[in-house]
């Protein structure tokens, strides 16, 4: 999932205070609209340390010496640094089966659909791969095939998704599972890999790995999905982003399809869109 996590500040003026670079209120308020623009982030008002110090990173990559040409010369171009930009912005927090009860009624609700149903899933926060392969383990475990379910899962973040699609982990960032499921989905690293793990191929042939930016209006997908997990990304969406990306969201959704969001998530304003099942679970209307 993606998040937005920093230091809480401000800059007031043209100010260095011992930083490589200077840093000005405009320079902050720039940002603020280009990632908006871009990414339909909020960024808010105290997070000036965490940009400057996400950002400065990228000044020294492409070789400008202060934010102003940094931003100008972004925003006379539509470059690879956009996305640059983008990533340096976001960060994913993310788990193996994290918020458990939602995989539980994933569960459920795949066992009521009717024998042989082929079942399409979307991922919309694939972050390095945690949820995606949790979704999957636990569609695989319950249908008991790929041939029938399908997951697709996207990212804003390129370099996460890249991460995601290669499916390898830490083994210490596994502990949450269980030894049959190590065994049945997970393959342990040795010699120089030791202490690593990768993802069967049982597990990644299940899963289309794509960039998806929830602001854009090209969706790349033809038909509807009977399940979203859209978890914790539009509490960084204002009020009529989120709505936007709800509308989208009720249209490749299948009528009764189920849409799983974060635990800090409320959309009872859209009851014209969807109706409240459980913790934090929509079913569309």
């Amino acid at each position: 999932m993606k998040s937005l996590v920093g230091e809480t500040s401000s800059a007031t003026g043209p100010l260095k205070q011992g930083r490589e670079f200077v840093w000005t209120d405009a320079d902050f308020t720039r940002v603020q609209a280009l990632i908006y623009q871009r990414a339909g982030i909020s960024l808010h008002d105290g997070k000036h340390a965490m940009v400057y110090s996400r950002l400065s990173r990228r000044l020294r990559e492409t070789g400008h010496n202060s934010f102003h040409d940094y931003l100008g010369w972004l925003e006379q171009h539509d470059g690879a640094e956009w996305q640059e930009f983008i990533n340096a912005l976001t960060t994913n927090l993310t788990a193996f089966f994290r918020e458990q009860h939602h995989f539980d009624i994933f569960a459920e609700h795949l066992r009521s659909g009717p024998p042989g149903a082929a079942w399409r899933v979307w991922c919309n926060a694939a972050s390095t791969g945690e949820e995606p392969y949790s979704i999957a383990i636990t569609a695989l475990e319950t249908i008991g095939s790929s041939a029938t379910f399908r997951l697709v899962a996207s990212d804003i973040d390129s370099r996460v998704l890249a991460t995601a699609a290669q499916g390898v982990y830490r083994l210490e960032n596994l502990k949450g599972l269980t030894p049959e499921r190590m065994h049945k989905f997970f393959l342990r690293g040795k010699g120089e890999n030791s202490g690593l793990v990768r993802v069967k191929s049982e597990l990644s042939r299940a899963i289309d790995f794509i960039s998806v930016n929830l602001i854009r209006d090209d969706w790349p997908f033809r038909d509807p999905f009977d399940v979203v997990f859209c978890r914790n990304v539009m509490i960084y969406f204002d009020a009529p982003t989120q709505r936007r990306v709800l509308e989208r969201i009720h249209r490749v959704l299948k009528p009764g399809g189920m849409l799983f969001v974060g635990h800090a998530e409320n959309f009872s304003e859209s009851r014209d869109l969807f109706s409240l099942r459980g913790k934090t679970v929509y079913e569309r209307r």
